[in-house]
């Protein structure tokens, strides 16, 4: 099923678990997400930069692939334009049928930020769509961003962000970075803050730079009110491993089954992270109700 992520994350902050948002740039990504999605009975967010689309992902491709694939599924599936920035970007992701579309006015200062957010999340919901915003900023792991609590999202501040856009979830500031952290790195997650945030604020939350955080800092976020995660680099990450395996392996590995290879890999990754999260088995019925009738 093809859906925006509003009712699917609605969901997720009623019954305490998360869903988890996957960068994807090709149909062997499209295909192991909603593969493992259904594998699971989860739900499943697809994203895409709009750097991701001007190199490769381009959304004349994909979004009729997400669309066609999705809407076989028996999960929910959401298409998601992850950290749009300029007015272009919200434009080109509805016009071509995206779900849903994400604004990062992280950078600028507030009253610009809750400016370009109101606009965007009008312009989305007049489409039928949802829309997700960012409050505090998520900087890079290279620069050091995790731990500059400066960027942390502030409860009070966020109260009034959220009652002034009318965004559908907020993308919150505790301590993650994106990108890869340095080797033996695990970041410090500020969980007080997501505590009170989550008290504070009645809408899903949402943690960017979910990849390589730590298995006990990703479940404890859940546990505090993080209801959407991102996770990008340790996706292709596992892509990229695997495929060195097979060629070292075989040199002689055709492309067809080197990314066949690359999609199992992906999916066992995704699938494990989906029960990390509590997704799994959310859209399914343990049993019968009873006799069916004519």
């Amino acid at each position: 099923m093809f859906v925006s992520m509003k009712e699917m994350l609605n969901h997720a902050h009623e019954n305490k678990y998360a869903v988890m948002a996957v960068n994807c740039v090709n149909m062997e990504q499209v295909k192991a997400c909603v593969e493992s999605a259904e594998e699971e009975c989860s739900p499943i967010i697809l994203n895409i930069s709009p750097r991701q689309m001007r190199e490769h992902g381009h959304s004349y491709v994909l979004t009729p692939m997400v669309r066609s694939i999705a809407e076989r599924a028996a999960v929910p599936v959401a298409f998601n334009l992850d950290h749009g920035a300029a007015y272009q970007d919200f434009v080109t992701a509805l016009q071509s049928g995206f779900s849903s579309v994400m604004i990062d006015a992280s950078s600028c200062d507030f009253e610009e930020n809750v400016r370009r957010t109101q606009m965007i999340a009008a312009l989305a919901h007049g489409c039928g769509k949802s829309c997700e915003a960012e409050l505090g900023h998520v900087g890079n792991a290279d620069a050091g961003d995790d731990s500059n609590s400066d960027y942390y999202t502030n409860p009070e501040q966020a109260r009034e962000f959220v009652k002034r856009t009318h965004c559908d979830c907020l993308a919150v500031a505790i301590g993650t970075a994106h990108g890869s952290y340095p080797k033996g790195m695990i970041p410090k997650l500020d969980f007080e803050r997501l505590s009170l945030l989550a008290i504070t604020l009645d809408v899903p939350l949402v943690l960017h730079g979910g990849s390589g955080a730590g298995e006990e800092n990703i479940r404890k976020a859940v546990a505090c009110g993080i209801n959407k995660i991102n996770v990008n680099t340790d996706v292709m990450a596992h892509a990229v491993a695997e495929t060195g395996r097979a060629l070292e392996e075989n040199p002689e590995y055709s492309y067809m089954d080197l990314c066949m290879r690359c999609e199992d890999a992906m999916k066992d990754f995704i699938k494990s992270y989906m029960r990390m999260i509590g997704s799994s088995m959310r859209y399914t019925f343990e049993r019968t109700a009873g006799a069916e009738f004519d």
